[in-house]
């Protein structure tokens, strides 16, 4: 838990520290095609990372709130392996970091659906949309 707590902080810290032009460069408009990627959001992230969140957990409550983690190192649009929003989701459950922390990874589909996601410019519709934790609670909550 020690190590997760201090990659969390230390992941959190280094994507604030990029200048505001560099984090908001990836607000740019896309077709409804990243609805696939909110639902996965929707399924596997937001319940930890959506409202009421750990301080050290970054945002993914709804697209404003993605869009700072794109351009960073979180998100690097067009290189999901140098993304460490998509390398977290595919550790083993073993590694620390791992996500989701509750000891089930996220499908092999959806995490194709993050990797093409990222693969394809990490686009996400021009208007904010807020993102609702859906289906069951993880069970580290």
């Amino acid at each position: 838990m020690k190590h997760f707590l201090l990659l969390a902080c230390s992941l959190f810290l280094s994507a604030c520290s990029l200048p505001a032009e560099a984090r908001g460069s990836a607000v740019r408009s896309a077709p409804e095609d990243s609805s696939p990627v909110l639902s996965v959001l929707e399924h596997n992230c937001v319940h930890c990372h959506g409202a009421g969140r750990l301080t050290t957990m970054p945002p993914i409550n709804d697209t404003h709130a993605l869009a700072k983690l794109i351009g960073s190192r979180w998100i690097v649009p067009g290189r999901p392996e140098a993304s460490r929003f998509y390398q977290v989701v595919i550790f083993p459950d073993e590694v620390p970091g791992a996500m989701p922390p509750s000891g089930h990874a996220i499908s092999k589909k959806d995490a194709h659906i993050l990797r093409q996601w990222i693969k394809n410019g990490a686009t996400l519709p021009a208007h904010n949309v807020t993102l609702t934790p859906r289906g069951p609670l993880p069970r580290s909550i």
